[in-house]
């Protein structure tokens, strides 16, 4: 599984099923996140954005068929809808709610992988959201203001401090090497100056400056912002 991988959200109450769907489509190279419910996989999707959803068409309280209706109001994610029932009716009824594709249960795993492959060909993948605010802590970052504040409060930076944490807050879990670093931000004033403003940085963002949590040094490297 790579990092481009499409990111599938399984919404089941049977938690067998689940399961099993996680595992099987993990291994055929999807990211997976598993929903117990309509209210369970609106939570998740707070935070991620998904490429497909895989929605089991009956559920206690809201039904696959209400959240699907529900969801296409506000979000275009394909949806693959799974039902127990082969009846026409039922599959109008996804299809009319929203759903890009049905799979009647019981179902043979390859199969439901050639429908997932077939909808993501047909639907652009949705682009990841930009990252605007860096999460550290009880510290945040304004990338676009370049403004570093705690509980609104603001935390003053140097401009060399504003440059280092903007550059490492774009590509959050990248090592940049101290080279890189003075390269991009310090012509002519040498690794020790990002050094320098490593340490000053991690005394504004880190709890413990001494065992930094967000700002971390790898070993041979270089540095790594990790935010939230």
């Amino acid at each position: 599984m790579t990092d481009d991988a499409a990111h599938i959200l399984v919404v089941d109450d049977d938690a067998r099923l689940r399961d099993l769907l996680k595992e099987f489509l993990s291994e055929a190279g999807f990211r997976v996140s598993a929903a117990q419910s309509a209210a369970d996989a609106r939570k998740k999707m707070t935070n991620i954005v998904f490429d497909l959803i895989v929605l089991d068409l009956m559920m206690p309280g809201e039904s696959g068929l209400q959240f699907a209706h529900t969801l296409r109001t506000t979000d275009a994610v394909p949806i693959l809808m799974l039902t127990a029932m082969g009846e026409a009716e039922s599959r109008i009824q996804g299809l009319e709610a929203g759903a890009d594709d049905y799979l009647a249960k019981p179902f043979e795993p390859r199969e439901l992988v050639l429908r997932i492959n077939s909808i993501l060909r047909r639907v652009p993948r949705a682009p990841e959201p930009a990252l605007t605010v860096a999460r550290l802590g009880e510290v945040s970052f304004d990338m676009a203001r370049d403004e570093l504040s705690r509980d609104g409060l603001p935390i003053p930076l140097t401009s060399g401090e504003q440059r280092l944490l903007h550059v490492l807050a774009e590509r959050p879990g990248a090592v940049f090497s101290r080279e890189d670093l003075a390269r991009l931000l310090t012509p002519g004033g040498g690794e020790r100056a990002i050094d320098v403003q490593v340490t000053r940085l991690r005394r504004k963002i880190e709890p413990d400056p001494k065992m930094p949590r967000y700002l971390q040094t790898v070993r041979g490297q270089g540095y790594i912002l990790r935010p939230d």
